[in-house]
């Protein structure tokens, strides 16, 4: 046991990070790529722009929201017990990028591993952090959430181009003694019945001994049926909250910030009237990021902790809802 003998471990959130890429695609740009505009993209998603790793593979994103989160917390890789990855867009299907983020960051020969639960991913992550303290089988965890959207998009889909964007961030979790700080309750499920709505192929597998050989060009591009995501959120998102909330014992007059996933503008609107909250307290930056799958909770939390948003005391609802499909929340005090 990593602890000893403590009677209460809770899960304290100490530092986050992030990684930005520089290069904003507009929707003017898209404007020339597709048959779009700014106004319908706005209306029907909120975003105005979203930014592209050129050049740059995704565990490089991870590597530098890393760095910025272990920088944020005041600790040294080599005090990690253990790193969870969550991405939809590794580099490789194996290694998995939580290996080679072990290695880049200099971190001692501990637990790596990849979680691939889509735009709940760094939910899911979460969850298994606090288990693991929670268990006394760890005291410090990194949670990183990677992705590097553009590489599976299909720019000539324009249901799907205008919401997507990369980027990374982190978290540092560490143990604690003090029971009235850290994260309250966790919930994650999966409906996997709709996994057709929201999906991406697998590599593009030939059969050496088929008569016929083809693949699809476009198999590794991300496919969508909107408007069955948008039903199966307005039932899950709702469903995860008030679980988490309940779990935690924590009242919806006592949250202090939601911070859900980026999917839709409509989507976060629908979260502010569910649960009677001023817009202001619904965190929403998709509108310089776009939809970022597992990373657009963690770029959300650390752009509030460098802004000065999050302050002791608070309580906090994160969520996070996608391909799967997958949902999920946490209740976080600070």
């Amino acid at each position: 046991m990593i602890l000893g003998s403590v009677a209460i471990i809770n899960t304290q959130l100490i530092g986050t990070g992030s990684c930005i890429p520089e290069f904003a695609l507009t929707n003017a740009m898209l404007e020339q790529m597709v048959d779009t505009s700014d106004e319908w993209i706005v209306k029907r998603t909120g975003v105005r722009e979203r930014r592209i790793a050129r050049n740059t593979r995704t565990w490089e994103l991870a590597l530098g929201a890393a760095q910025n989160a272990l920088a944020d917390a005041g600790i040294t890789a080599e005090e990690l017990d253990l790193l969870l990855v969550s991405t939809c867009t590794p580099d490789t299907n194996t290694p998995n990028t939580a290996s080679v983020l072990q290695d880049k960051l200099g971190a001692r020969q501990v637990g790596a591993m990849d979680i691939n639960n889509a735009c709940a991913g760094f939910i899911s992550a979460t969850d298994i952090a606090d288990s693991y303290i929670r268990s006394g089988k760890a005291k410090t965890v990194l949670v990183v959430s990677a992705e590097t959207l553009h590489r599976i998009t299909d720019y000539t889909d324009r249901s799907t181009c205008i919401l997507f964007g990369d980027g990374a961030a982190a978290a540092v979790y560490r143990a604690t003694e003090d029971a009235a700080v850290g994260i309250q309750s966790t919930f994650i499920a999966a409906d996997g019945s709709g996994a057709e709505y929201l999906y991406m192929e697998a590599l593009p597998v030939e059969d050496p001994f088929a008569p016929e050989r083809t693949v699809d060009p476009k198999a590794r591009f991300l496919k969508m049926q909107g408007a069955a995501v948008v039903r199966f959120t307005a039932r899950a998102v709702p469903l995860a909250i008030d679980t988490a909330l309940q779990r935690a014992g924590v009242s919806a007059e006592e949250i202090d910030w939601v911070v859900p996933h980026q999917a839709n503008l409509r989507i976060l609107d629908v979260i502010a009237k569910r649960y009677h909250l001023p817009k202001e307290k619904v965190y929403v930056n998709m509108d310089r990021f776009g939809n970022t799958s597992s990373a657009s909770v963690p770029i959300c939390l650390d752009e509030m902790r460098r802004k000065g948003l999050l302050k002791a005391g608070q309580t906090i609802v994160c969520t996070g809802f996608g391909g799967g499909l997958t949902y999920g929340a946490f209740v976080l005090k600070l």
